[in-house]
């Protein structure tokens, strides 16, 4: 038979199995009306225990009609009635099925099952050892590893950590920290207040500081005596003035508090380079409009930048400004997008004679409370690029000496954060670390107010699961595991002190790894 003579619908024919959604749509919603007959005429005639089935039937067919004949916003709804809603239910927990049914132990993001687990083990202060070796995919060869020593160092011969911040302006408020990691920016709005004294109690007991966020006034961050870091955000919640410039005298009252450490001017954000921060209104309360000074009712959104900084030389002027009025170590923070304009920004710190005391390196990959889908897929570079970057400018300036280098993007645990300091990081910054130590299940809903484990919502309901002690106790645990796998890491390499780390260090996959290396 010739290919022309054969039928002209055999294109048609499925190769699949599927359903005929209008069937079913039709058959079903003809199939709940004659339940509900069938249920009147049961309840009558064979038992009155059937009307309870009635009532719930007469419920959904006034609903269903409703959504077939009434509302006007969902065409699936207008047309299938009820089995829409059913496909509607199945989409809503298809994150929590694919999570724990479907997804392999690594293939989850931004943290696979295994990482998680790893920070959960060490938050309990349990083992987190793992046998039969690692799963990870070497073959790919997308890995980056530090490379260990044939002699490696003894620990009791490693150096004690120590950076201080403001040594190099000699100032007498100049802050020194003992662990390589710290708490990140995360403010009172988009965790809630337990989350917030839970951390805080939990640095107060390890030992390190933390980042306010940029959410105003810290209340519930001072709550707990813990070394804080005020970040000043593009807003300046909290040190501003109504039309958005910077209040100095706010700025200086708060800078007098005991607690207040340091200060950070976050000029962007790795989740949302380019643009202002954003807490929805499903999240302001009226306790955190009144700190920040917002109205109530509509979404929070920041400038892209402050707006005193139009060019180089004004942001140069405006770090003075705040190291002036502050009396503190003062840092900025930022997601490299172009190295020329850092390098611009460095020639007029070089041209003023003014530096900050830190710059906090930002990757496109760190997490955020709330962002638009576009920004965190598109914009910025990805961490271990930006930081390599930025230290490559100022060390080709002559100037890597005038201040401390701190790196923040998915710094979760040992190996990423030695990692970052082979590239030029003093210390690291983690937040989703921390709030996974406090028991953050990766629920992905931080931007809702629907935290189901009450970190990320102001739901009295869902924040009472949240106790305060025994959270920040894991949180101290957590600190305490990072600095065991730290010192056994670094001790590895046959280094004493992590500043003797460098490129050199670290096998980077692509990068021509014969010779000396």
């Amino acid at each position: 038979m010739s290919v022309s003579s054969q039928p002209q619908d055999v294109r048609h024919l499925e190769t699949r199995l599927s359903v005929n959604l209008d069937r079913v749509g039709k058959i079903a919603n003809a199939g709940i009306v004659l339940a509900l007959v069938g249920s009147v005429l049961l309840g009558h005639f064979v038992s009155f225990y059937f009307h309870f089935l009635t009532v719930f039937l007469i419920l959904l067919n006034l609903l269903n009609f409703y959504w077939r004949h009434v509302q006007k916003a969902h065409t699936l709804l207008s047309n299938f009635g009820f089995t829409a809603q059913l496909r509607y239910l199945i989409e809503s927990v298809g994150p929590e099925f694919r999570q724990y049914l479907y997804s392999s132990d690594n293939e989850e993001r931004p943290f696979s099952r295994n990482e998680r687990t790893e920070v959960y083990r060490k938050a309990k202060g349990i083992d987190s050892s793992a046998a039969f070796g690692t799963q990870l995919d070497w073959e790919s060869g997308n890995h980056i590893l530090l490379r260990h020593s044939f002699f490696p160092t003894t620990t009791d011969k490693l150096e004690p950590f120590r950076v201080t911040f403001g040594e190099e302006r000699e100032i007498a408020t100049a802050y020194a920290i003992s662990h390589p990691v710290m708490i990140s920016g995360m403010s009172f709005g988009a965790l809630g207040s337990h989350a917030v004294r839970a951390l805080a109690r939990g640095a107060k007991k390890a030992g390190i500081p933390m980042n306010t966020g940029e959410g105003g006034y810290p209340k519930y961050h001072l709550m707990e005596g813990a070394d804080l870091i005020f970040q000043i955000g593009t807003a300046k919640f909290g040190v501003r003035h109504e039309d958005g410039r910077l209040h100095e005298g706010k700025l200086a009252e708060l800078a007098a508090k005991e607690p207040i450490a340091m200060v950070e001017i976050k000029f962007s954000q790795g989740a949302k380079p380019g643009k202002g921060g954003l807490l929805p209104k499903e999240k302001l309360s009226q306790e955190i409009a009144e700190l920040r000074g917002v109205p109530m009712g509509q979404d929070v959104v920041s400038p892209p930048r402050p707006l005193e900084c139009v060019d180089e030389a004004s942001t140069v002027a405006f770090i003075r400004r705040v190291q002036e009025v502050a009396g503190l170590p003062v840092g900025i923070k930022f997601c490299l997008g172009r190295s020329v304009e850092l390098r611009r920004l460095v020639l007029e710190m070089k041209r003023q004679g003014v530096f900050p005391d830190f710059m906090t390196v930002d990757g496109a990959e760190g997490g955020t409370g709330a962002a638009p889908r576009s920004f965190m897929d598109g914009l910025g570079l990805p961490l271990l690029e930006g930081l390599a970057r930025v230290q490559s400018v100022l060390e080709e300036e002559g100037v890597r000496d005038r201040l401390k280098l701190i790196a923040s993007g998915k710094l979760i645990d040992a190996r990423r954060q030695l990692i970052a300091m082979s590239l030029g990081a003093d210390a690291c910054y983690t937040a989703r670390g921390f709030m996974l130590a406090l028991g953050c299940i990766q629920a992905l809903q931080c931007n809702q107010n629907t935290c189901p484990v009450g970190i990320t919502t102001h739901n009295p309901r869902l924040e009472r699961g949240l106790d305060i002690e025994a959270k920040s106790t894991r949180v101290a645990n957590y600190v305490a595991g990072l600095c065991h796998n730290y010192v056994e890491m670094l001790a590895a390499t046959g280094k004493t002190a992590a500043s003797e780390l460098g490129r050199d260090d670290l096998f980077l996959p692509g990068a021509h790894q014969g010779g000396a290396s």
